[in-house]
């Protein structure tokens, strides 16, 4: 069956190279090749088959390759998942007279979801792994995710309303404690003391900032690569424009190029699928600067620019 047959679940965007186009604050979390999505009492569903699944964040994206087109069912509408179990107890007369690819897949794992469709109405479908993988694994992960709800996590978190108390009571404090004299052997460790309260509290703002930085740098990569497509975009459009703004619009993309990849293809996401998908993220990677460098590239450079967008030296 078709992916445009199952017009049931929304179209997902794909890229040239086949890979799911992740939304703001999307991370991809496990990939897991030859899957189909099977409905469990409702036949006017129209199933999926041999896709390769993208457990994301945000979704579940069930990709048809040859194609190059996928649905996405949003882990909103998912109101359970059952564990992993096989169909042992299917009947075997009823198996003569069904179709092979029903009969076959009734052997392998499935994963039993409940989701809410629109307008208001319950299904039951089945995540059906025809490949050899871990599905207790795909299980946790998908679990995770569900709990995560990270597509309801706010951009930005709130101060804390008692800081201004605590702000306002730590100077009484500390005048009180430059007016006392340090003298003897009770001074000098009173000293010490406040050292190491001073260093303890330069050390707790410090991972404040530091906390603060790690929930703001996924926002800023966004941010850059929107800048870098509306860049490209305008780059063609904008063709006759000076050199000191040509300049400018360079060192900007060369600003944006560094600051990385959103979600980069790890062995414990892909896993045998690594390879595969590390290739195609080259692919819609090296698409920007072999543009701006007129077609050709040396190997050596796309290697340093895909590394360190990655974040890493492998």
């Amino acid at each position: 069956m078709s992916v445009a047959a199952a017009d049931w679940l929304p179209a997902a965007t794909v890229t040239a190279s086949g890979r799911a186009v992740l939304s703001a604050g999307e991370i991809e979390r496990h990939l897991l090749p030859l899957v189909d999505l099977e409905p469990e009492e409702n036949p006017r569903l129209a199933p999926l088959h041999g896709c390769l699944l993208a457990l994301t964040s945000h979704r579940l994206v069930f990709l048809h390759e040859a194609s190059l087109s996928a649905r996405a069912l949003p882990l909103a509408s998912i109101a359970h998942a059952y564990p992993p179990h096989r169909r042992h107890n299917h009947n075997p007369l009823r198996s003569l007279f069904s179709s092979s690819s029903s009969s076959s897949s009734s052997h392998h794992p499935r994963i039993r979801i409940q989701i809410s469709l629109p307008p208001s109405r319950s299904e039951v479908v089945a995540v059906v792994v025809t490949c050899k993988a871990d599905v207790d694994v795909f299980y946790g992960r998908l679990l995770e995710a569900i709990r995560a709800r990270a597509w309801e996590a706010t951009a930005s978190a709130a101060p804390a309303s008692g800081a201004p108390v605590a702000e306002g009571a730590a100077p009484a404090e500390e005048d009180l404690a430059i007016r006392m004299p340090v003298v003897g052997v009770a001074g000098i460790l009173r000293k010490e003391q406040e050292t190491w309260e001073s260093a303890g509290q330069n050390l707790q703002d410090a991972f404040q900032d530091l906390n603060a930085l790690m929930s703001k740098a996924k926002e800023m990569m966004e941010l850059a690569e929107k800048m870098r497509q509306k860049l490209l975009t305008n780059s063609s459009a904008q063709s006759n424009s000076n050199d000191e703004e040509m300049g400018s619009k360079q060192d900007m993309q060369d600003l944006l190029l560094s600051v990385g990849i959103v979600s980069p293809v790890t062995k414990e996401t892909a896993g045998a699928l690594y390879h595969q998908q590390l290739s195609r993220q080259l692919a819609d990677f090296v698409r920007v600067p072999v543009e701006r460098a007129g077609g050709m590239m040396a190997l050596v450079d796309v290697y340093c620019l895909f590394n360190r967008a990655r974040g890493t030296a492998q």
